[in-house]
């Protein structure tokens, strides 16, 4: 018996990504139309076993109430083939009906005859038997924190349930209770109208209540359905609340803001105290459900988690100067879970198409020229038009993964009709640009700001559509970054490019024993005397041996510029002058320069 393990999502394709929120949207859409027919108990909970049923695949789903004697009654099914099985009656405290119903939580067996792990009840087992049922996955029907009832989903082979489809099960069942609910709220309203006549205002409230539930659902689902996001949810349940409504994340930080008054807010530029989370929002994601607190301003605020399944996604906050009735605080948690299922669907979209990107820019980095049409067509797809793919970006960071600056890279990669991800354990942008420098520029300062780190990096010009080579200098000139101690810059390869080719990046310490070797005489006598040889030999160099331009280079006499040679011939030796010599100089000079600007920044 298991809640679920912990298993790594396989990576599905593109197109089978589209199809899984396809369904999934078709399933919430017919399941809201129900909501909003207000139709019979019995329309609906037949509505939600064949939504389930399509949305999961498994095959069959059943639904159970709960009874006031802690009996499970199948009150709906859908793929069954045994008459009897639809009579079925599971006795309080057993089967995976009974753990759900105890914990108020998902459960599954593989092989549910044989499971050891749950009491069973003979009568259920022989009904088990002519359906085939094998493995089976029970869900719980919350309202509020009241479970009503089960909803499963089995298959009559053995097999374990993923925790992606006991997650999407879970999501699903959340927004069927809901609609459950408000189906068995309609038909007691309904009686009670019959019966209570004298009554009628009262109802009629009650009915106005409802029909305000029903419209904002109406309207959180097309929200969805058509694609939108959190800044319109905050300023939807801004209208029909009348109060302040924050989106945050599963980090706790503020995604969207709405108020009746301001509108919707920035949450980069709103002072520190909007950002700040109250306590009910800390309490709502500890329980998962929805928690109510006040302040000493006098303000109500009131949080609904924003759930799928086990997993916490953020949460909703409504702020007022007045206690929120019971059907505020059910607008709230149905708003959450349209939330919820919003937020599976953009991660799930985005998630497919950063892997679709950064495979098609894998294989040009290492495939290279020339390009195949398949990818032609495949980078048009995405706006992108490889032909004019100029420009190779490479960054690396000490304190963030290659992962995480790839994600914001292809946040990023439309800006230049370009394709970016993670390459052999760098984040890279293959994008369109006039200026290399520029873009590294611009590059690394939107990723300082949004990572909140020190980032390195890495422009270079693509010749010849060969971004496989541009790819391998941008990343060595990256790591040379490092090790000259630079940690916080947009650069392009071309100022390193040279050094990058002499030296092993990865190990640093021959480079710096290379300065020491080459340049080490010369600056200890420079620190200890307060001379400038080194200053007078890169001058030297720099105006390629002429005596007369190094002098008036350094706006020294030509005596002095004599003196100081003699003096350099003195510490390094004669040999100094000979070309392999001289050409060891240079290269220890310029990393020298190099550093010492590093070195000079504030």
């Amino acid at each position: 018996m298991t809640d679920g393990p912990e298993l790594r999502t396989s990576s599905p394709n593109l197109a089978s990504y589209r199809i899984r929120r396809e369904r999934e949207l078709g399933s919430l859409y017919a399941t809201a139309r129900a909501l909003t027919a207000l139709g019979e108990l019995d329309a609906v909970l037949d509505s939600i076993v064949r939504e389930a049923h399509e949305l999961i695949g498994t095959d069959f789903t059943y639904l159970s109430l709960l009874g006031a004697d802690g009996q499970l009654t199948l009150k709906a099914s859908e793929g069954t083939i045994s008459p009897s099985f639809n009579q079925a009656r599971v006795p309080a405290g057993t089967g995976v009906g009974g753990r759900v119903i105890a914990t108020g939580a998902p459960a599954w067996v593989s092989n549910y005859l044989q499971t050891q792990d749950v009491p069973h009840d003979r009568t259920f087992d022989d009904l088990v038997v002519p359906e085939g049922m094998v493995a089976l996955l029970g869900v719980p029907l919350l309202v509020g924190q009241e479970v009503i009832g089960v909803l499963f989903a089995a298959d009559r082979t053995e097999r374990p349930f993923e925790h992606d489809e006991v997650a999407l099960l879970s999501a699903f069942a959340d927004h069927a209770a809901i609609a459950l609910n408000n189906a068995r709220l309609y038909d007691e309203s309904r009686s009670a109208l019959k019966q209570l006549q004298s009554a009628f205002l009262t109802i009629e409230r009650q009915v106005a209540m409802m029909e305000r539930a029903q419209s904002v659902h109406e309207s959180l689902t097309r929200v969805v359905l058509k694609g939108g996001d959190a800044n319109e949810i905050a300023r939807l349940l801004v209208d029909h609340l009348r109060g302040a409504v924050t989106v945050f994340d599963r980090a706790g930080a503020v995604i969207a803001q709405c108020s009746p008054d301001a509108g919707l807010i920035d949450p980069l530029t709103s002072p520190p105290s909007r950002r700040t989370s109250p306590d009910a929002v800390e309490q709502a994601r500890q329980s998962g459900r929805w928690a109510t607190t006040t302040d000493g301003t006098g303000l109500w605020h009131s949080a609904a988690a924003i759930q799928a399944g086990d997993t916490h996604l953020g949460a909703l906050l409504l702020t007022r100067g007045e206690e929120p009735a019971p059907v505020d605080i059910r607008m709230l948690e149905r708003a959450a879970q349209i939330m919820g299922l919003l937020i599976l669907k953009e991660t799930a979209v985005a998630e497919a198409e950063e892997r679709v990107s950064g495979e098609l820019l894998t294989e040009l980095l290492v495939s290279g020229p020339p390009v195949t049409p398949n990818q032609r067509a495949r980078a048009h797809a995405r706006g992108v038009d490889i032909t004019q793919l100029n420009v190779i970006v490479v960054a690396k960071s000490a304190t963030r993964s290659a992962s995480q600056i790839g994600r914001r890279l292809h946040a990023m990669s439309s800006e230049w009709r370009g394709l970016a991800g993670e390459h052999l354990g760098r984040a890279t942008l293959l994008a369109t640009a006039a200026d290399p420098s520029q873009l590294a520029e611009t590059v690394h300062s939107r990723l300082r700001r949004e990572l909140g780190s020190e980032v390195r990096v890495v422009a270079e010009r693509v010749t010849d559509e060969n971004w496989g080579r541009a790819f391998e200098l941008a990343g060595k000139c990256c790591d040379l970054m490092q090790s000259l101690g630079v940690t916080d810059r947009g650069s392009t390869a071309e100022r390193y490019a040279m050094f990058a080719l002499l030296f092993d990046t990865e190990r640093g310490e021959d480079l710096d024993r290379f300065l020491v070797d080459s340049l080490g005489p010369l600056l200890t006598y420079d620190r200890r005397r307060s001379t400038q040889l080194v200053a007078t030999l890169s001058a030297y160099f720099g105006n390629v041996g002429n005596l007369t331009r190094t002098a008036g280079a350094l706006h020294i006499h030509m005596n002095t510029l004599l003196k100081r040679l003699d003096r350099i011939s003195s510490v390094l030796g004669e040999g100094w002058r000979s070309p392999d010599r001289a050409l060891q100089l240079q290269v220890a000079l310029r990393l020298h320069d190099l550093r010492s600007q590093i070195d000079a920044q504030p």
